[in-house]
């Protein structure tokens, strides 16, 4: 597969990258197709161990990316290294002294798949609260994950992103403030900052976003090409959009700010992987524990909850620190902040001590 010269001159590749043009990390491409003979094509991977290992792996191509991580690591370790690979290859983001691939974090790539499928398949009332837990919990222990909520092929020409997907057309004409709100809009705004948060605080061990996605930007990114006539008509982030005051762009990026101030106040991100204590079918319920922070998410469609008991591990007193139905981010204002919420010794869901909310 490599021959020496070959070798050399990938790594030699990625020193040069560092140290000449300072690049402080590289994320490898398509890493599945390299790591199997079968390039990964027609495979559905199951999680055993059987398919990770045998013939099919492509020992060279292993080997190389473990050199380029250990070479990476041991001129500069500051750079991470990030996996792009579908399979689950065990042991792949573990250190090479343990006889891992070296990689610092893989993408959870089958998040931003799942919310897509979700948005186009499903009515809001046949939202599955198991099959969301399940995709955004399903990864390798002690193995970092990078939780995005859409993909660079939403964020690119090809695709919509999931504001446009949850809003569309409406996007151009109802965002203004001066303008009814609309259920669509209104659907759009609240599920935009919830499957952003949900995916935050329980996909991964770090957190990726795609510029203008935070605040929903309306149009795709598309950079000047012969299919488009060499056009830069969309080759371009309208970051005014959240400036305009009279737009409501701008409550999703003031919700994007204070989600990425909460985590860097509490640190889930770097603690370990939420306990999730409900996924209600029918309510439509999901709460979680990470990091000494109770998480509850409410996807029903039209039904709220008023004296709504969640279970919990630590005894003390909880306030609200993050609202998505806040009306600084375009909610309504059904929950009143100055509300204190005292735990007690009232085992539910398998937790010895709950509250109400």
């Amino acid at each position: 597969f490599f021959s020496w010269e070959v070798l050399r001159f990938l790594l030699s590749n990625l020193r040069m990258w560092i140290e000449d043009y300072r690049f402080d990390g590289f994320r490898f491409d398509g890493v599945t197709s390299m790591l199997y003979h079968h390039h990964g094509i027609g495979t559905g991977f199951s999680g055993d161990y059987n398919e990770y290992f045998g013939l099919h792996v492509d020992e060279d191509a292993l080997c190389y990316l473990m050199l380029a991580n250990h070479m990476i690591k041991f001129l500069h370790p500051e750079c991470i290294t990030i996996a792009e690979d579908v399979s689950g290859m065990p042991a792949l983001c573990r250190p090479v002294a343990e006889g891992g691939g070296g990689f610092d974090y893989r993408l959870a790539m089958a998040i931003p798949d799942k919310w897509i499928q979700i948005i186009k398949e499903l009515k809001d009332e046949d939202w599955n609260m198991g099959n969301i837990v399940h995709t955004l919990t399903n990864r390798r222990y002690e193995e970092k994950y990078i939780a995005y909520a859409e993909s660079h092929d939403q964020a690119l020409v090809g695709d919509k992103t999931l504001a446009f997907r949850l809003m569309d057309a409406e996007m151009y004409t109802n965002m203004s403030v001066l303008s009814p709100l609309t259920p669509v809009i209104d659907r759009g705004i609240q599920l935009h900052k919830m499957i952003r948060l949900i995916t935050h605080a329980l996909g991964g061990e770090s957190y990726l976003n795609f510029m203008g996605n935070e605040f929903g930007h309306p149009e795709w990114l598309d950079f000047p090409r012969r299919g488009n006539n060499e056009s830069y008509h969309y080759a371009r982030r309208q970051f005014n959009l959240t400036e305009d005051h009279l737009l409501r762009y701008r409550f999703l990026n003031t919700f994007d700010r204070d989600m990425n101030k909460l985590e860097e106040q509490f640190g889930w991100l770097s603690s370990p992987p939420g306990f999730v204590s409900e996924k209600h079918e029918s309510n439509k319920v999901i709460a979680f524990e990470r990091a000494g922070l109770i998480f509850i998410f409410n996807f029903h469609p039209y039904q709220s909850y008023v004296d709504y008991r969640s279970s919990l591990t630590v005894i003390c007193k909880y306030k609200i620190l993050l609202d998505s139905d806040a009306a600084e981010y375009g909610g309504h204002e059904r929950l009143d902040h100055n509300t204190e919420y005292f735990s007690e010794e009232y085992p539910h869901n398998y937790r010895p001590n709950s509250l109400m909310v």
